[in-house]
């Protein structure tokens, strides 16, 4: 460009009009070298998004909360992280969206509830729609496809440039993740991974992370920044672990039945993958400006999996949806542990704020950014559309179908089918021991009205009673209190 502007100055020209148009082609060139420092010095962050299965919020041996010692594990190592929770920030408060796997995941993606993307169940078994004498109610059928429309993180950071992969866990439907803006993934996956076999780990916990890494080279060598989701996959024995990882829990772990047994050695797994993963940022020389992001899609499973907190996977009380968020990156301080309530729907438009884009959100984002919290040590007002945050659950898994929401100190729990709402400070009493509905009838009465009002803004799907419905056949179901 410059060699054109210069051979189209006229040879018939003025010297001093041909001294001011070189003064002006100078000064150009001049101002334009000192701009690509400046643009290189701020390059694009890069972004790894770790997403755990089943992994609760006591279930990693740095207590998630630095004020409650009961909030890590005595069994379960994790020195990865352990090692994010001293270079980052860890939060107290950080809940799942929803107590299953999918509804959770597309909300993260999107930054959406699953209530307002009907996508509020998995697949799995299901029978909502009948009419089984043993439940009051007739459930709604989940919308089990994330619809094309939906704009994901992956797609507004390719509008930025970015080049993106999923590895691991997709459990999103059956479209290919290409037409959700990744360009490099597993395809849609489910439980059963790639090869969809009973038990794809130990093999895919490590493969996602060789893959992960193999992508994270490549894009640094071709210097383009890049998204990186690795999802894991489920762990249902002793069998879905590295035998040496499982006879490492195994000494320590008493009279531990298998299947917590092998839970606690595929979470020690996938610490070892994540460790992984950290080593090669360091390698690439990327650690100062890539973000790395550690989540889950729900608490552990069984009763006392998520202890102290109350019951697990597939119920709306603390076990269930309580989970690790950890962030380290650029201008976050090492070793905070922030008191602000965070959620897996916020990391959307969070990953938006923190990767530079102005563009604006897409219509119907729900997640606030938490991008102020993390560069103000931990502080913050968190800017969401809504006050309130809801886990909607209208499906029978591990209890009743249920709703919860979040406002303040306060959570209120609507168990559907049943008449009195529940309500309890989280913040006090985390294990929800306390039903505090009869003492602050008013506090109830408040937030059982927001709780119908958000339901109806998202017109999200509910359930009804069931005209077949017979008492003496109904399970028994887990209730706070219970063992």
């Amino acid at each position: 460009m410059q060699k054109e502007s210069h051979g189209g100055f006229s040879r018939t020209c003025h010297v001093a009009g041909c001294a001011v148009a070189m003064l002006l082609v100078m000064t150009a060139i001049a101002s334009a070298a000192t701009a690509a420092p400046a643009e290189s010095s701020h390059p694009q962050p890069n972004f790894v998004v770790i997403m755990a299965e089943a992994q609760g919020w006591s279930s990693t041996s740095t207590a998630m909360d630095d004020a409650n010692p009961a909030s890590k594990s005595d069994l379960i190592q994790t020195p990865s992280l352990d090692r994010l929770c001293r270079e980052g920030m860890r939060f107290a408060n950080g809940y799942a969206a929803s107590p299953r796997c999918t509804p959770s995941r597309v909300a993260l993606l999107t930054g959406k509830s699953p209530a307002q993307l009907h996508m509020t169940f998995v697949g799995e078994g299901r029978r909502e729609d009948v009419e089984n004498p043993g439940r009051k109610l007739i459930v709604p059928t989940a919308l089990l496809e994330l619809p094309e429309a939906e704009r994901t993180i992956a797609e507004i950071l390719k509008d930025e440039g970015y080049v993106t992969a999923h590895f691991g866990k997709w459990h999103m439907g059956r479209v290919h993740p290409r037409v959700h803006g990744f360009d490099e993934s597993d395809g849609a996956t489910n439980n059963g991974g790639p090869e969809n076999v009973n038990s794809p780990n130990p093999k895919e916990c490590y493969g996602i992370a060789d893959r992960g890494v193999a992508f994270m080279s490549r894009q640094v060598a071709a210097k383009k920044p890049f998204y990186l989701q690795i999802s894991h996959y489920a762990g249902r024995g002793p069998e879905d672990a590295l035998r040496e990882t499982l006879a490492g829990v195994r000494a320590r772990a008493g009279n531990l039945n298998d299947r917590r047994l092998g839970d606690a050695a595929v979470a020690e797994d996938a610490d070892k993958a994540l460790a992984i993963v950290l080593k090669k940022i360091d390698e690439l020389g990327i650690a100062a400006n890539t973000y790395v992001i550690y989540t889950a899609d729900h608490g552990s499973q069984g009763r006392n999996a998520n202890a102290p907190l109350t019951a697990g996977k597939g119920t709306i009380y603390e076990g269930g949806i309580r989970v690790p968020i950890i962030v380290r990156g650029p201008g976050i301080k090492a070793g905070v542990c922030s008191r602000v309530r965070a959620s897996g729907v916020d990391l959307f438009a969070t990953i938006a704020e923190l990767s530079g884009s102005s563009r604006p959100l897409p219509k119907g984002v729900e997640g606030g950014s938490l991008a102020a919290v993390l560069k103000n040590g931990g502080a913050g007002v968190v800017r969401r559309a809504r006050d309130e945050f809801v886990v909607h659950f209208p499906h029978y898994d591990s209890d009743t179908p249920a709703s919860a929401m979040f406002i303040g100190d306060y959570k209120l729990i609507r168990v559907y089918g049943e008449d009195a709402p529940q309500l309890y400070d989280v913040i006090k009493d985390p294990a929800e021991r306390t039903n505090l509905a009869k003492a602050l009838p008013e506090k109830t009465a408040e937030l059982d009205g927001k709780l119908t009002a958000y339901l109806q803004a998202v017109s999200a799907q509910m359930p009804k009673p069931n005209p077949a419905y017979d008492p003496k056949a109904a399970p028994e179901l887990l209730r706070p209190g219970k063992p």
